[in-house]
């Protein structure tokens, strides 16, 4: 499954929050997969998509970076699974 993280370093946490990217490089946990990382320029937001069918990674992961960022998580699907379950409910 997929996930995107949505997260926004708060007033007073950036510069630590830059440097434990910088010296980690913020890997994700094993049975996690980075599928893209995105950065705001000159802004304090950002999104990760992940894939990965171990719900407790996402959770790691979040937890390893929620004294630096707030973090949001939501699950995606793509089109075709979508299409799936709207044509189940709604007929084709």
């Amino acid at each position: 499954m997929k996930f995107i993280l949505t997260w926004k370093i708060p007033p007073g946490r950036y510069e630590a929050a830059a440097e434990a990217f910088l010296a980690s490089g913020a890997p994700v946990p094993e049975g996690l997969a980075l599928l893209g990382r995105w950065h705001v320029p000159g802004s304090a937001q950002g999104w990760a998509l992940v894939e990965g069918d171990d719900g407790a990674a996402v959770a790691e992961h979040v937890a390893e970076w929620a004294t630096s960022l707030e973090l949001q998580v939501h699950p995606v699907i793509e089109d075709e699974a979508t299409a799936g379950a709207l044509s189940k409910v709604f007929g084709s």
